[in-house]
């Protein structure tokens, strides 16, 4: 074990040393120039890439990309070093610091049964270290993407009681959006007015609500389903194609036959 943590120090250390060098007088101009925040689209985008590296169930696309967020994590810590807020030391010890105060039945004397009793340690030991936190909302991030946002600040509402008690309660309310969307089309005329827009707002609220208690996750289903549309799409470009007929020409009809055909093959 003491060699393993050895040669794991030994490889983090020459990375924040090469990072060191980049910001270095007479390293990359182009490492020089960047701040914390000219670095926020970067990490965004290789948070994403991760995602995509696990799905692939590639290993080495995993460990790449993996660096990716580690290299960004020592470039905000180098700058952070040059002006004298704190280093990657600092980052990595804080870190640990957090997992074992909020793992005290690992580190600790305290007993728990089972993940669902873990989970709930951890959310009380998280609002007593930040009791500035007045809502049981708090701590979820508004840049998130909506359709996580949503599950994450639902998951909030659920550990305070304000949840249905099962699958049937959030059902039925998909259905009363989808009735109030019905009734506010028909008043709209057909029209996207913003009392249309704020009830397919409603609806795909509830939706995400569904397949939280169902144990999904709504952002990975509509990836899915985008990916199964995309694919399917392709192919009847490429039946088209072959008959050497413009798809942009075909009728309605013709394009889901198509598409049917297509559907049937998967």
């Amino acid at each position: 074990m003491s060699s393993m943590n050895d040669a794991n120090g030994l490889a983090v250390e020459r990375v924040i040393d090469l990072m060191a060098r980049l910001r270095a007088p007479d390293g990359c101009p182009w490492d020089r120039e960047q701040t914390p925040a000219t670095l926020k689209p970067q990490m965004l985008e290789e948070c994403y890439e991760v995602l995509e590296a696990i799905d692939s169930g590639s290993a080495p696309h995993l460990v790449e990309e993996l660096g990716d967020i580690l290299l960004h994590v020592i470039f905000q810590a180098q700058i952070a070093r040059e002006k004298g807020d704190f280093t990657f030391a600092d980052i990595a010890d804080t870190l640990a610091e957090k997992l074992i105060r909020r793992h005290p039945h690992v580190f600790g004397e305290l007993k728990v049964s089972n993940s669902t009793e873990t989970i709930a340690l951890w959310n009380e030991l998280k609002k007593k270290e930040k009791p500035e936190r007045e809502s049981a909302l708090d701590g979820v991030p508004r840049a998130l993407p909506a359709l996580m946002r949503a599950e994450a600040l639902q998951k909030k509402a659920k550990h305070v009681g304000f949840d249905w008690p099962d699958v049937h309660g959030a059902l039925a309310k998909v259905r009363e959006e989808i009735d109030e969307v019905q009734a506010e089309l028909a008043a709209s005329g057909g029209k996207a007015d913003p009392k249309l827009a704020a009830e397919l707002g409603d609806l795909l609220f509830a939706l995400v609500n569904l397949t939280r208690h169902l144990k999904l996750h709504a952002e990975d289903l509509l990836a899915a389903a985008t990916d199964k549309f995309a694919r399917r799409f392709r192919a009847v470009e490429a039946e088209f194609k072959a008959a050497g007929q413009p798809m942009k020409g075909a009728t309605l009809e013709e394009l889901d036959a198509a598409w049917e055909r297509v559907k049937a093959r998967e």
